[in-house]
């Protein structure tokens, strides 16, 4: 279970459809377990490996499948997020770090103060994203607005832009999304539901 609170960023090594490589900040190398989970751009993986400097996971074919690890690249920037603890305060919203679509970047630019980032997404994901509601975007907590038939909108606080891998995302960039998990829940609830 994650928040959506980005906590760094570390840098793909390699990648291929079987595994991925992470470079990690040095202040984390302590804090990664082995068999540990950690959420690389909103993906929950399993450390199957820990070195000096980076760390590796297995990808399953459903992973590769339906998140951007086909799109990522050696260097690349990459969202962390160790799982929730009782001991650390809960911010963001329920993520889960299971990934539902891969959406694109339609727009990403300055907004006075802040950022706007505006998001497509498939069809299929239009009853899931609730105005005022929550997604998560790469692993980042957000909230959209403007929500169309096929995108929405979220402003980006420029903390969030700073410290998060959006500062290296440019328009028609794939994202990883995931849904809020209430919306999906209540749904599959209310296809059972018997109207008399």
């Amino acid at each position: 279970m994650f928040t959506g609170i980005v906590q760094a960023t570390g840098a793909i090594v390699r990648v291929s459809p079987t595994s991925v490589d992470v470079e990690l900040p040095s202040a984390w190398r302590s804090m990664l377990a082995l068999g540990g989970s950690v959420a690389v751009n909103g993906v929950c993986l399993t450390a199957r490996t820990l070195g000096d400097r980076s760390f590796s996971a297995d990808l399953s074919p459903e992973t590769w499948s339906r998140t951007t690890f086909a799109f990522l690249r050696a260097g690349m920037a990459v969202n962390l997020e160790l799982p929730l603890s009782a001991s650390r305060g809960f911010d963001g919203h329920w993520v889960l770090g299971h990934v539902d679509a891969v959406g694109r970047i339609r727009g990403l630019h300055r907004d006075r103060e802040a950022w706007s980032l505006v998001v497509s997404f498939p069809p299929d994901g239009h009853r899931y994203i609730v105005e005022k509601g929550s997604v998560a975007v790469d692993g980042i907590s957000l909230t959209p607005f403007d929500v169309g038939e096929d995108s929405f909108r979220c402003g980006v606080i420029p903390e969030t832009h700073e410290k998060t891998s959006l500062r290296e995302r440019r328009q028609g960039d794939p994202v990883n999304l995931e849904y809020d998990v209430l919306a999906k829940y209540v749904e599959r609830m209310m296809r059972h539901v018997r109207v008399d």
